[in-house]
């Protein structure tokens, strides 16, 4: 009897955790699009779910955003986790910094409401930047240690660039030159010891034997 009762009392809660990921998934793809269609509406309806159901989960527009975000975030310290034993250390790191592209979409989304909390903003922020700044960290000190890429370069200077190269674009398919920049911006940190070699190495020593021009000064 009891462990019928316990039966009950779970099924809810599994029914709530699968409610509240699709909320969060539908939200993510809503808030990516943006646009007018960008409402809490619009998530609920994308996430199969009634309005009250979205906000039993997240009462405010806030709420919800601030779960979206720090979901992604978790997310993409996750994957710098899963990467962390791929076989090609640039390609990984590559592949991480790709997927923060689509993070910037769906932050795009939100980051006018995320202003109007001024605080939980500003803890979003350091929150974020600590998480994504450590997972940077950890993947380009692999590439550095397979000697893959220049060590001169910080996980925040990465990080900055990042972020440089998606918001000084709005318009429309900005994702697509974001990530093409991407790509010559990774493929630029990579050391060339060839090229190195080639352009670097050291001048051959001047034969001190013979004269320094066609004419020999006479003795005396």
């Amino acid at each position: 009897m009891a462990g019928h009762s316990t039966e009950i009392v779970r099924k809810p809660r599994a029914d709530a955790v699968r409610n509240r990921e699709r909320v969060l998934e539908a939200a993510k793809a809503v808030f990516s699009a943006g646009g007018s269609e960008a409402s809490l509406e619009a998530v609920a309806r994308h996430a199969g779910v009634g309005i009250g159901t979205l906000y039993r989960h997240f009462p405010t527009r806030e709420a919800l955003y601030e779960a979206v975000y720090r979901r992604e975030v978790e997310q993409l310290s996750d994957l710098a986790e899963q990467l962390d034993n791929a076989p090609d250390p640039v390609e990984a790191l590559r592949r991480w910094l790709r997927a923060n592209v689509e993070f910037v979409a769906t932050k795009k989304g939100m980051v006018a409401a995320l202003a109007l909390v001024a605080h939980a903003s500003t803890e979003l922020q350091a929150y974020s930047f600590d998480r994504l700044t450590k997972a940077i960290g950890a993947l380009l000190a692999r590439a550095v240690a397979a000697g893959e890429i220049r060590a001169d370069i910080s996980a925040e200077d990465v990080l900055r660039a990042l972020i440089g190269m998606c918001y000084m674009h709005d318009q429309a398919g900005w994702q697509t030159t974001a990530l093409r920049l991407l790509d010559v911006f990774v493929d630029g940190l990579r050391l060339r010891p060839a090229h190195k070699a080639t352009t670097a190495g050291p001048k051959p020593a001047r034969d001190k034997t013979k004269p320094t021009s066609g004419r020999v000064k006479p003795k005396g």
